[in-house]
């Protein structure tokens, strides 16, 4: 049975062309974005994280498939008469917080019908497409906010499509369709005499390959847009519309000069969000109630830790508002350890605030002279901590300490003995590296320093 097709009325087709359908979809997407941006702007969900997690999602879900082409466009049909089921299934890797790549595929029908003056036509084929399509997000912080609610995204990419067109030319008796001008359909041809009415049974018996030759095959371009409704942090309902731009024009095995067959597809799915969201705490601190942290005043002196430049006060010891105990006499030693609390300001004191007379002084500078010459020697031959030691054990013993330990630098002393010693000063080393102390870089130069004059 060959089908005899007339000349193609081109005016039927001007809702139809690329032009006007492009644009079509690109207001569509404008006002999609649009209603989008006013509702996230009112929602937003705390509970969706930040970060997204990296593991990939699947989508299951179905829509209606409505085709776009050379047949349908006749008089005395249901609008209706172009749509058909479909399944979808997509599997998706985000990639960061913009771009995501998916494999998708559809598996359903495309079909339309015709009826006029001039000819009557109808088609259906089974189709079976894949599709790779690179995704933009717009739940990126930029255009919408991560924790939105609703997430938009865009997509686009290549698929590979299989079709397979047949045509309702008989009713279920295999009497042939014959279309009179009156509108019904009868099993004679028009004007004869007898003819009776038959009915449609929608059962699309007939292959149609004899129009011209095609394999069957071919690749589309899908455009789309949708939107991500989050549920749960794992399961978002996914609402989309892509429009698959194909590149043959014998989808309905017609070829009447209009272009390549197109086909739009409305679907919506649920998506499974596989693992948990990504979480970048520590659990080691998840336990540590940092708002009482930061109230916390160890050494009691009325100054919250945060803020005291001198922890470790003893009780009871007055202190200014940085935690540091009193000086009165502004002579460096603090009022509850000066043995002179009164000295006059300008004036040399030992560790005690007791005041230096020039002849102690003159010893002390005899005493630095000399030691200074003696770490200078040992540097150079021998620059690293083993020179600490071997100073160490060349000086403990062959003078006195200066006197006690100046108050920032107590905290090296660990075992208590008013000297310091090369283990503790390694210990005040590994302890700022670990974080555990408070010492800084220049308190350890100060505590190497007051090693060579003790």
């Amino acid at each position: 049975m060959h089908i005899i097709y007339v000349k193609y009325e081109k005016k039927h087709y001007l809702f139809f062309n690329s032009k006007n359908m492009i644009k079509k979809i690109s207001l569509t997407i404008v006002l999609f974005l649009a209603v989008v941006g006013l509702i996230d702007s009112q929602n937003a969900k705390s509970g969706i994280p930040e970060k997204s997690r990296q593991l990939p999602s699947l989508a299951v879900g179905t829509g209606v498939l409505s085709f776009d082409g050379d047949i349908g466009n006749g008089i005395n049909l249901s609008s209706l008469s172009k749509v058909r089921q479909g399944f979808n299934v997509v599997l998706e890797q985000r990639i960061g917080r913009i771009f995501g790549i998916s494999l998708s595929g559809i598996y359903g029908k495309l079909g339309d019908s015709e009826r006029g003056s001039a000819r009557n036509l109808n088609f259906e084929s089974k189709i079976m497409q894949a599709d790779f399509n690179i995704v933009l997000h717009l739940d990126n912080d930029f255009l919408f906010k991560r924790t939105s609610v609703f997430a938009p995204y865009l997509f686009s990419g290549i698929g590979f499509l299989k079709y397979d067109p047949y045509s309702d030319l008989k009713d279920k008796n295999g009497v042939n369709y014959n279309y009179w001008k009156d509108g019904t359909i009868r099993d004679k041809p028009d004007s004869t005499i007898g003819a009776k009415v038959i009915q449609r049974d929608y059962t699309y018996e007939t292959k149609l390959n004899d129009s011209a030759k095609y394999t069957g095959t071919t690749m589309a371009i899908p455009v789309g847009l949708g939107v991500n409704l989050k549920i749960t942090d794992n399961i978002y309902v996914n609402l989309a519309a892509s429009y698959y731009f194909t590149f043959t024009d014998y989808l309905d095995n017609l070829k009447a000069g209009s272009g390549n067959d197109r086909y739009l597809f409305l679907h919506a799915a649920i998506q499974y969000n596989f693992g948990k969201p990504y979480d970048d705490s520590n659990p080691v601190y998840k336990t540590v109630d940092f708002s009482s942290l930061d109230k916390l005043d160890t050494d009691g002196d009325g100054v919250k830790d945060g803020e005291d430049r001198c922890p470790g006060t003893p009780k009871d010891v007055k202190v200014d508002l940085m935690g540091c105990p009193l000086d009165s006499d502004e002579d460096g030693v603090p009022d509850y350890l000066d043995k002179e609390p009164l000295t006059k300001k300008g004036v040399f004191v030992d560790v005690n605030g007791v005041t230096l007379t020039e002849k102690m002084l003159a010893q002390q500078q005899s005493q630095y002279n000399a030691q200074a010459t003696d770490r200078s020697k040992l540097f150079n031959e021998n620059p690293s901590m083993k020179f600490l030691k071997e100073a160490e054990a060349k000086s403990k013993g062959n003078f006195h300490a200066k006197g006690a330990i100046p108050y920032a630098l107590k905290g090296a002393d660990k075992n208590k003995d008013g000297y310091i010693s090369t283990e503790e000063i390694a210990k005040a080393i590994d302890s700022f590296f670990e974080g555990d102390s408070d010492f800084t870089v220049e308190k350890l130069n100060d505590l190497i320093d007051y090693f060579f004059e003790q």
